[in-house]
């Protein structure tokens, strides 16, 4: 069979996901946030199209590093969870059949026994369609929110992951799928022959169980993640499905794609058990003309202030405080994402990091539909990655245009799919779990 890609959708449940000045676009949705019609209607409109799935991305609280505090986040429109996914998901779970819905939801915080609970209940609900985006978390103030005095350092918190992805894997097989009797006459609901403890005990977490939820239709929910440090990496060759990767040069791009194969088939898996999926922001239109200029309108509505609050988000460094000669990592301590550490460590190379934060934007591919999927299938064609999560620029429409006007051009190249293969989102991936 020829390879397909794979397409996720990244939202938020807001008006502004990695483009600082999108709600402020003339055509973005600002009176339904609060609205289930919001994301119904974005669900079936990426069903329609036949995605592989989309998934929320989310912070267990509100950005308040940039400036020490959150005023630029709040009054300028930074990327804020202003509903918690979880609650959202059975909305769109309701208006779909094939899409898959991920949540991300961290292990640094959330108990396992909390966390297989929460994620089996929605995947049996939804026929085996959940996917589970797993984060450590990189600020204190989520680890604040939960108590702690801080967020631990990385590798300890990837090897309280392992445990709790183990932790969940056990307790999703507490119940056979075959338990079931229902016999009325005999008065026999269920074999509790076929019902078990999970039993699990590491050195970061415990749990008895049995859980009581039964297995879903995949099982289990498929497991994502978006670390893209060599220990990330690691975690990803044991435990993900799917990788949600940063976009960049090409050679950079190559390099982590064939250290996650490599990574894959170190840990006794298939290269195809994991798809990395790059991240990518389009701007579409009918003509590259037409489409520059949108993008030119667009991110003139970007304050200055909001992009440099944005990298402070996510480097976990206030970079309104940070002197040109500052160490980075160790200002950052156990904070920040790792590509945006070094996506600041090259801004402050550059000799005026003052004006580069304030240029913090995405990259984009901006073009026609043709344009946009010529660079897609170069990126695809030469093991760049095994697919795309589209980030939007303007919601809802970002997602709309690329769905009517770029996915009927890669159906046409055979590039993607024009039916899905099964009603599970394991089926769409044609992945099997890690181990």
């Amino acid at each position: 069979m020829t390879r397909q890609m794979h397409l996720f959708a990244y939202l938020k449940t807001g008006p502004t996901a990695v483009h600082a000045g999108g709600w402020r676009h003339p055509a973005a949705r600002l009176d339904d946030i609060f609205e289930p019609s919001r994301y119904q209607e974005i669900a079936r409109t990426l069903e329609a199209a036949c995605f592989d799935g989309c998934f929320f991305a989310d912070l267990q609280g509100l950005y308040d590093i940039h400036a020490g505090g959150f005023e630029a986040y709040v009054r300028r429109g930074g990327q804020i969870s202003f509903l918690d996914p979880m609650v959202v998901l059975p909305l769109m779970a309701a208006a779909t059949r094939h899409l898959g819905l991920g949540v991300t939801l961290s292990t640094s915080f959330l108990h396992p026994y909390h966390l297989a609970r929460a994620l089996l209940s929605q995947d049996v609900l939804s026929k085996g369609r959940v996917a589970w985006n797993i984060v450590t978390s990189a600020t204190d103030l989520e680890a604040r929110n939960y108590g702690m005095d801080g967020i631990p350092e990385k590798s300890a918190r990837y090897d309280r992951a392992d445990e709790v992805v183990e932790a969940c894997l056990r307790l999703w097989k507490s119940w056979d799928a075959d338990a079931f009797i229902m016999d009325k006459e005999q008065g026999i609901f269920a074999d509790p022959a076929k019902v078990h403890y999970a039993n699990y005990e590491g050195q970061f977490v415990r749990t008895r169980g049995p859980l009581s939820i039964p297995p879903s239709a995949q099982g289990h929910p498929v497991l994502m993640q978006a670390g893209s440090s060599p220990r990330g990496i690691a975690f990803a060759a044991r435990w993900a499905e799917v990788i949600f990767a940063p976009d960049g040069p090409a050679e950079r791009m190559q390099a982590s794609y064939r250290a996650l194969k490599e990574a894959l088939v170190q840990a006794g898996r298939r290269e195809q058990d994991c798809a990395m999926c790059v991240q990518a922001t389009c701007v579409v239109a009918e003509t590259d003309a037409l489409a520059q200029e949108q993008a030119d309108f667009v991110n003139a509505l970007a304050t200055e202030e909001l992009n440099a609050a944005s990298m402070s988000a996510n480097s976990g460094i206030d970079v309104s405080r940070l002197s040109a000669d500052g160490r980075i990592n160790e200002i950052a301590g156990h904070q920040g994402i790792h590509e945006a550490l070094e996506s600041l460590e090259a801004m402050q190379r550059s000799g005026n990091m003052r004006e580069a934060l304030g240029r913090n934007l995405p990259d984009m591919i901006v073009g026609s539909y043709k344009t946009v999927a010529d660079r897609l299938e170069e990126m695809f064609t030469s093991h760049c990655c095994d697919g795309f999560v589209i980030t939007p620029v303007v919601a809802p429409t970002s997602h709309e245009t690329f769905c009517r006007m770029v996915v009927p051009e890669l159906q046409r190249r055979g590039l993607f799919r024009t039916a899905y293969p099964g009603t599970t989102l394991r089926a769409t991936l044609g992945s099997t779990p890690g181990r």
